[in-house]
């Protein structure tokens, strides 16, 4: 890749908002577009290109959101289709795009269409989803849902089981169906038309099943099958992904992320490659599920840290692997993960700015596309102070029904302690912005408990410290703006066995980075060939000490060669 040929989503920075919990408006306890649009300049202040716009469609909120009723109307909770095209108009006013949430895997059971497909097996719309008949009297096959419990679920009136990968009020679309298909295509581009900048596609990886619907393999301890291994980039995904791209993507300037479960590189080869055939990039998992637990059975719940040189290897990899051939999101943390600086650097008092800033470093000078989930950018911290009282996620409330109360493999003091460690609401807490009522964020009741820490941790804080991570995010974002190296540089890791310090460089024409992380909250002494002619681009620090590395210091030095 040349500075020539970059596309402007190869250089842009994504901030995500998950509008529940960004800024409430109408003191209903519930975020809203008008509380979007009311911090659009903080997001141009912060120096981000494109916001990601977590759903906000017409719901019943099973799953927040991810559960569409009604895919071109907007949630009354929100606001209604006027106040988006303010924001929309509002946004690209100040040069910011907007990519919304596309769930196309599923819908709510309470669409037209799932209602409509319920009502008979000779509906025209039976087809829009996939139903089976029973098997030996239970359901078609093994597989589990993602939120625990079986994957299918029985109709009573119709005498089928209905497939549900997630959530029973979210039943899966059959991608089989071409007449499904050009539904979606047609939803697609009225959003096109309203001239939205792209779509983040949810668990876009699932979308078609394999022939035969086999069997999944069943954890040792588990009850259910891996739908996960069963399901993931399905025999005819590709080829669906295509078609959309000849349908609705090609029809304008549009960036496209896939969320993609189960992929491994030669399929985000595939979904993201440089031909522009099917995506811009993936969302992948392999590097957030490092740390999950040995027993198959608890599957994510599980508190401990990830080992560095294992984080090493697997960024690593898709860093090799895609370059020159397709496109890495970068992450740490977003609505569906736990707090990046609680996970990966420390909350502690002490270290939450330094390993914040140190967290982002690692990140940001990587290849790929970078994404900001709301809050990050001031260091906000998991919710301990949650309780099972407080919790609001199906997949956390269904754990605890099945792991604790049905399986009995787990006993609720250790599940809540990894909920506080894994659980999705850890990032759902409200938007911290001042030390005021509910931090700002609502003079009503918020709809899910404030995060405790909010008169420490909140914007209002953020942006009167010279010092804070805001300050050092908006750095980071300019530097990926100015210098065409984070973009093009090739990757090249250093040590990969250290188990302390993560150190890479990228590697340009006529130059080099060098960028250095202590992952530890202790001091760390290690020497590097550092060119005398080389320069500290950013720290986390004020002065630079050389090969002693402090707690989790950052920094990165960059050198012609």
């Amino acid at each position: 890749m040349t500075e020539e040929n970059i596309k402007w989503w190869q250089k842009a920075v994504v901030y995500q908002i998950y509008p529940r919990s960004f800024q409430d408006t109408n003191n209903d306890g519930i975020g809203d577009l008008k509380g979007v649009e009311q911090h659009l300049d903080y997001v141009k202040k912060l120096g981000a290109d494109v916001i990601w716009l977590n759903p906000v469609y017409e719901s019943p909120n099973k799953d927040n959101g991810y559960d569409i009723s009604d895919y071109q109307s907007i949630n009354p909770e929100f606001g209604d289709m006027a106040e988006f095209d303010r924001l929309l108009a509002a946004a690209h006013d100040r040069g910011l795009k907007i990519v919304m949430d596309l769930v196309v895997n599923h819908s709510s059971d309470q669409h037209q269409w799932f209602i409509e497909s319920r009502s008979s097996k000779d509906n025209d719309k039976r087809d829009f989803y996939i139903w089976r008949d029973p098997v030996d009297g239970h359901e078609p096959n093994n597989w589990g849902s993602f939120f625990s419990g079986s994957a299918w679920k029985f109709d009573e009136e119709t005498g089928q089981y209905y497939l549900h990968l997630f959530a029973e009020g979210q039943p899966d679309l059959n991608w089989e169906n071409p007449k499904l298909r050009d539904t979606i295509w047609d939803m697609m581009n009225w959003w096109v038309d309203k001239g939205i900048d792209g779509f983040r596609m949810d668990v876009i990886s699932l979308i078609s099943k394999p022939d035969g619907y086999p069997d999944g393999k069943v954890p040792e301890g588990d009850v259910y099958g891996n739908s996960n291994h069963a399901v993931a980039n399905g025999p005819r995904v590709h080829q669906y992904l295509q078609e959309m791209r000849d349908k609705v993507l090609n029809n304008a300037d549009m960036m496209t992320v896939g969320e993609a479960s189960g992929v491994d590189i030669e399929n985000a080869k595939q979904y993201a490659t440089n031909d522009g055939s099917e995506l811009n990039m993936v969302f992948q998992f392999e590097h957030v599920e490092l740390d999950g637990n040995p027993n198959d059975a608890l599957g994510k719940w599980y508190d401990e840290r990830v080992s560095l040189p294992k984080l090493k290897e697997n960024l690593s990899k898709w860093q090799y692997e895609l370059d020159g051939k397709a496109w890495n999101s970068l992450y740490w943390n977003n609505h569906d993960q736990p707090r990046a600086v609680s996970r990966y650097g420390s909350d502690k008092p002490e270290f939450r700015v330094v390993s914040a800033k140190m967290a982002a470093t690692l990140l940001h000078f990587m290849q790929g596309t970078p994404y900001i989930y709301q809050g990050e950018e001031i260091g906000m911290t998991n919710a301990y102070n949650l309780g099972w009282d407080d919790f609001n996620d199906i997949e956390i409330l269904n754990a605890r029904e099945y792991l604790v109360n049905k399986e009995h493999l787990i006993d609720d003091d250790t599940l809540l302690q990894y909920v506080h460690y894994k659980g999705r609401d850890n990032a759902r807490t409200p938007m911290q912005w001042t030390d005021g009522k509910n931090a700002g964020f609502t003079d009503g009741t918020p709809w899910l408990k404030m995060n405790n820490n909010f008169d420490e941790i909140n914007v209002e804080a953020a942006l009167s410290d010279e010092d804070s991570v805001f300050y050092y995010y908006q750095k980071l974002i300019q530097l990926r703006h100015d210098l065409p190296i984070i973009t093009t540089g090739h990757y090249q890791l250093l040590d990969p066995e250290d188990a302390e310090v993560y150190a890479y460089k990228r590697v340009g024409d006529n130059e080099e980075l060098l960028v250095i992380n202590n992952f530890t909250e202790n001091e760390q002494t290690r020497e590097y060939e550092v060119p005398e002619n080389a320069e500290v681009l950013i720290s986390n620090y004020k002065d630079d000490q050389g090969s002693v590395l402090r707690p989790f210091e950052a920094k990165v030095y960059r050198y012609t060669k």
